[in-house]
């Protein structure tokens, strides 16, 4: 059927034939692309989704409340856990926890519904990181199935973020890292769902012979998964600033596949067309949109008289023709980036535990979030004992940052695989801008939200390997077990290193043993 239809829209595209023609002209015409709008899951495929989906709750959720202070909060836990808090009882920050309210408050209002369920309990603080920690496990494996057509990358995606150590902690303790991925992460998956969806409404444009009707190509109408993309980057933004570098780099991504889209189904003027047709919509769903969602969260520091700043004028801040309100909301933000444009090491601003962006791809300098050491700790068999929580990445996977990177790059750019470009996309926005800002005092906790596309970026390498349906039994077979092979490497790796990943407790010589390397010390 679609071949007739293919046919006849040929047809009505060739010029008629007159009557000095002594042979009739046929012209085949521009061939249409074959439509591509996604993946067709079947009952297997949602029974392997739910199987990972199931190792990644458990392992989230065990022994979630084990590591604290004396039953307090740990870490940044320090600062976040009693500000989430205030939001649970009061709806607002009104602690400002040691002078650092420096962050937006979607994360906490998130966190709060902990407190609400659990009050002022480990648990409480950390039940919502662990729910968006399994959340994002089953993202990265849908979206991975999506990207590649394939449910066994799907598979293999998921199985590494589950044993990723970064990602585990993260999803364990109570600061906002693990929402900022999850935001991010949705918004690229929707970002996906709405480039299939294009294509086939292109595809249908085509068939109905509007593609030709301008130059620059048909209107492709109002994008929901598009516009459900800038829910999440304005929920990205809300949780930390850093949210802007992701709008800008998916914003040019959209825009560049529309153009390629517009250039598959040929269009005269590909590019003109993306600029005209796509941008301007994408601008008001990817940066406008995002920018008053923002503003929206923060609809409960206005209405409460107690938040934090919420009366800097004129305590702080001369009065002037903008109202109060307003301007101690400025305030607030000024403050904000006061503090992040201030904490840099050359101002003498130095902490045993940071790291610069160049030490992140291969985890070369982990950040320790909890310790306690000594003949008072009981649990390992020995009279001296130590419990510790270090953020690091499984060295199985993140070791082969350089050669995978490498090959994504060359797969992007000069074999133009739209899959790895994708991947390195989201990886580069939670990457590259760093650089810029290399003075200030960095955490290695920033690399969360990279990770995902890294495993992306590793399943779809592991896939070559593996190999494809046209190669040799022969080739499938080294493939496949070199890949379960790597797979089996990663567990045994991820399950040796739980113990610094949960806090459970060991010996002082294991604990010697789990630092592999001068810099993670």
């Amino acid at each position: 059927m679609l071949a007739g239809v293919t046919s006849a829209l040929r047809a009505r595209r060739r010029p008629p034939a007159t009557e000095a023609d002594a042979t009739p002209v046929r012209s085949p015409g521009r061939p249409l692309p074959v439509p591509d709008t996604g993946p067709v899951d079947s009952l297997r495929d949602w029974l392997i989704t739910a199987v990972i989906l199931l190792l990644a709750a458990v392992s989230r959720f065990w022994g979630l409340t084990w590591a604290t202070d004396g039953g307090t909060p740990i870490f940044d836990e320090k600062h976040y856990a009693p500000q989430s808090f205030n939001v649970a009882r009061m709806g607002v920050e009104e602690n400002p926890a040691y002078g650092l309210v420096v962050h937006p408050p979607v994360a906490k209002q998130i966190q709060a519904l902990g407190g609400m369920l659990f009050d002022y309990t480990p648990l409480g603080w950390r039940f919502t990181a662990a729910v968006c920690g399994v959340l994002v496990v089953l993202m990265v494996m849908r979206i991975t199935r999506r990207l590649t057509r394939s449910t066994q990358l799907g598979f293999i995606a998921g199985i590494l973020l589950c044993l990723d150590g970064v990602t585990f902690v993260t999803s364990r303790i109570g600061m906002l890292d693990i929402y900022q991925v999850l935001f991010v992460v949705a918004a690229a998956g929707a970002l996906l769902v709405d480039r299939d969806r294009m294509r086939a409404r292109m595809h249908h444009a085509a068939l109905a012979g509007r593609v030709d009707l301008s130059d620059l190509g048909p209107r492709l109408g109002f994008r929901w998964w598009r516009f459900t993309a800038g829910v999440m980057l304005g929920l990205a933004l809300g949780v930390k600033w850093s949210g802007l570098y992701f709008i800008a780099f998916f914003g040019i991504m959209t825009v560049a596949w529309d153009w390629a889209l517009r250039s598959r189904y040929g269009v005269r003027r590909p590019l003109a067309g993306a600029l005209v047709r796509d941008a301007p919509p994408a601008f008001l769903s990817l940066v406008i949109w995002p920018a008053l969602l923002h503003l929206v969260t923060w609809l409960p520091w206005f209405a409460d008289e107690n938040s934090v700043y919420r009366h800097a004028v004129p305590a702080q801040v001369e009065d002037n023709l903008l109202p109060d309100i307003v301007q101690s909301w400025l305030y607030y933000q000024s403050s904000v980036l006061d503090f992040h444009s201030s904490l840099t090491t050359s101002a003498g601003n130095r902490h045993p535990w940071e790291s610069k962006p160049w030490t992140w791809p291969m985890s070369l300098r982990p950040m320790l979030y909890y310790i306690d050491q000594g003949e008072g700790v009981p649990g390992c068999g020995e009279t001296s004992c130590v419990r510790a929580i270090m953020l690091l990445g499984t060295p199985a996977i993140w070791w082969l940052a350089i050669p995978v990177l490498a090959w994504a790059f060359w797969r992007a750019v000069i074999c133009r695989d739209g899959r790895y470009a994708f991947a390195l996309t989201g990886y580069a926005a939670g990457y590259l801008p760093w650089f810029f800002q290399h003075d200030r005092q960095m955490y290695f906790f920033y690399a969360a939200v990279m990770v995902p596309f890294f495993v992306m970026m590793l399943a779809l390498a592991l896939g070559e390997i593996a190999g494809r349906a046209g190669d040799s039994p022969r080739r499938r077979a080294i493939g496949l077990g070199i890949v379960c092979l790597y797979l089996a490497l990663v567990a045994v790796n991820f399950i040796y290193m739980l113990p610094i990943l949960t806090g459970t407790p060991i010996t002082q010589t294991e604990w010697g043993q789990q630092l592999w390397l001068p810099s993670w010390r």
